[in-house]
Order: structure tokens, then sequence, then C-alpha cells
């Protein structure tokens, strides 16, 4: 016990070479696994949620929706803020944390005000910007993620060639462009670092139809240095166009908390590869069926669906379960783990604990996360092999 406690000291390359490489390493995992997750609440029994994320960790994860902006650390919005000058209603870690965090199921609209708390902090500065990007993928590769696509508004970021300037901010000198490359270099530092691989999506915000095509340029721009797809949103159809005609991914905020008729839109409108969210879905079986049947990506956010109220907070209910049994193509993210005080080892814990999820479904989840992931086919295919050899799969049996 002693030496498998200290592998964990380590870090998750060596965690994943002992997965790799010795049989008895899983196997005690497998007895971790099996008799501790199991007990208690995931939120109560904090002691086994510490050896729930090390046994987590050592398999190798990909996460495809997760914001920037929610999944900034607290403790650097308040060096920001000493550093700024800007005065905040909290001192502490554990005094913003409590205003930052939602704790019980609420509406989106009530999640979404929480961002209005902090982002008048780190938007505008470039080394904050830049640092949050960094620190981001550090906290992917201590959670055991080889491959992140996060996503992020870059007007949301900026104070100026941007209108109305976000956040009550003055006009600044930091356009959405610069921001960009402000976050590819925090994300290309961070990979560097910690031997993961990260890539980001840019979002149109509903809200503010007349950033989306700045958005789109900005994508074609940057299509080679990091950035990998476009997040429409609402009334896209002109933008969507000129994504598909210059080879843009597109992944759609669709079914959250909208219609099902939402989510049909965005994969027959806006021409969306994936869906994020999803979950409404499964009120139209017909679209639902048609989806499975195109192999449509959903996006799912279990610990965010319960707290924004998207989703029943019974999680013996959720939507993930149907598509569990379904074999659907679909990853497990954490959307805002900032907002939502979480981990994606939380949702994964969850996820086995009250959804009936096996090590096999966590494979085949990650295996299509893969497949579904943005990454040129070549990129693609190496990350493929590198979960292969990490779950002792051959390519010939995979999912």
């Amino acid at each position: 016990m002693r030496l498998v406690t200290r592998v964990f000291t380590y870090g998750f390359v060596s965690k994943w070479l002992l997965w790799i490489i010795c049989p008895w390493y899983r196997s005690v995992l497998f007895f971790f696994q099996t008799t501790l997750l199991v007990q208690g609440d995931v939120h109560k029994h904090e002691g086994n949620m510490f050896l729930i994320s090390m046994i987590i960790s050592c398999r190798p994860q990909v996460e495809l929706h997760v914001h920037l902006d929610g999944a900034i650390r607290v403790q650097t919005i308040l060096d920001v803020a000493k550093s700024r000058g800007i005065s905040l209603p909290a001192n502490t870690v554990e005094e913003l944390t409590s205003r930052i965090i939602v704790e019980e199921p609420a509406t989106l609209t009530k999640f979404l005000g929480k961002f209005a708390e902090y982002m008048h902090v780190v938007a505008g500065d470039r080394e904050a910007i830049k640092r949050i990007a960094y620190e981001f993928v550090e906290d992917k590769a201590k959670e055991g993620v080889i491959y992140v696509e996060v996503r992020y508004s870059p007007h949301l970021l900026a104070n100026t060639k941007v209108d109305p300037i976000p956040w009550n901010q003055k006009e600044g000198d930091l356009c959405p462009d610069e921001v960009v490359h402000l976050v590819n270099e925090g994300l290309s530092e961070g990979e560097r670092a910690f031997n993961i691989k990260a890539r980001s999506i840019l979002c149109c915000m509903r809200h503010m139809p007349s950033w989306s095509m700045d958005v789109v340029e900005l994508c074609k721009k940057y299509r080679h240095e990091g950035v990998v797809a476009i997040d429409l949103a609402g009334d896209e159809s002109l933008n969507c166009e000129e994504a598909v005609r210059c080879g843009v991914h597109r992944t759609v905020h669709a079914g959250e908390v909208g219609p099902a008729s939402v989510v049909k839109e965005a994969v027959e409108v806006l021409k969306a590869e994936r869906v994020g969210h999803g979950y409404r879905t499964l009120e139209d079986r017909e679209l639902y069926k048609k989806l499975l049947a195109q192999n449509m990506h959903f996006e799912v956010c279990p610990v965010s669906s319960k707290l924004t109220g998207a989703c029943d907070p019974d999680f013996t209910k959720h939507p993930a379960i149907t598509f569990r049994k379904d074999q659907a193509n679909y990853s497990l993210n954490t959307d805002d783990p900032l907002i939502f005080n979480s981990t994606l080892h939380l949702d994964y814990s969850t996820a086995h604990k009250y959804m009936g999820f096996t090590e096999e479904e966590f494979k085949r989840l990650n295996i299509k996360s893969a497949e579904s992931s943005f990454l040129p086919e070549k990129e693609k295919k190496e990350l493929l092999l590198d979960l292969y050899e990490a779950y002792g799969m051959i390519q010939s049996t995979a999912f």
C-alpha cells in the first residue's frame, strides 16, 4: 500500500507507465475502485474521494467540453485583483469560492450570473490571460487528461475592438485577436511543461451575434496555431456557411435547457459535428435515433447538468444512462469546474456511483471522445494509439 501511495506522487506519466506494464498495479487499483467507489455520497466522503481521484487519474482521459473562463483558479483571481488594484468583496480563497460556486441546483441564468463575480478581474489583462491558460493545462494534466479542447469567447476577455466592452471595463488596448494569441501561448507553454495536448475552440455568444463573424475569422486565422473549432450559437446560419466553406470544425450548445428542436436546428442548419450537452434530444425519439445512426457526439457534463437545472437532480435519471445503454457517442466533461467546485474525477465518480458506469464504459467513451475530437487525422490517430496502449487494448478490438 505504501508503494502504491508513493507511486501517485510521481505524476501522471509514471502512473500511466505503471498502468501499462504492471498487472499487479492494475489489480490494486481495481480493488480500490470496486470497494471504495460504492461507499457514501461523492460530495461527502472526502477520504474516499481522494482515493477515487487517484484511481481515476491513472486512466488517461480526453475532455472536449470545458470553458476556460469557468476553470480559473480562485487564488489566481485574488492574485490578479491585488496586482491590478481591483477591490473584491472577498479576500481569501475560501470567501471568494463561497461567492462563486453553485452548490445546489439552480437555473442556467443564475449560473451565468456567477461570471460577473470575477471576470472583470482577468479580462483585459495580458499576463492574467496567458496565466489562466497555462494553469488550466497544469490542472488538466494533474487530473490525468492527455488531450483537452478548451473553449472561450475572445471578446469576453478583451477591452477594445469589442462592442459593447464587457464587464463594465474601461476601454483599453487588448483586442480579441491578441486574446487568442495570448491563450495560444499559455496553452502551448503548458503543453511543453506538462506533456499533454491542449487545443482551443472559439465561442460565439448567443446574445452578441455582432461578434460572430469576427469569431469565424479568428478561427480561420489561428487554425494552424491551436484553434481547432468554433462553438456556434443562436441564428448563425451565415457564419455557419463560412465556417463550413473554410473547413472550420463546429460544435453547438444545444438541448441543455432548450427543446429537442434546438438540437435539430444545430445539426441541420448549423451543421454541428458535435452537440454541447444535448440532453433534450431524448424528448424527440426520431431525432435521437437519427443522431445515433449518424454517430453524433454528445458532450455530456453530469455535475454541471444538475447544478444548472438542465437535468433532474436525481443522477439515477440522468440522460447519460440512456446514452450508455444505447452505446451512443459521447464524452464526460466538467463544463465550468470553478463554478461547480468540481473536477473531472467528480464527474467520473458520479457516473460510476449513480449511473452504472463501468471501467469498460469509461474506456469506450474516451475512445469515442478521441475519435470525435477536432484534431487533424494524423494527430487523432496518435492520440487513439496512446489510449489503446494505456488501456491495454489493440486497435482491432477497439469499440
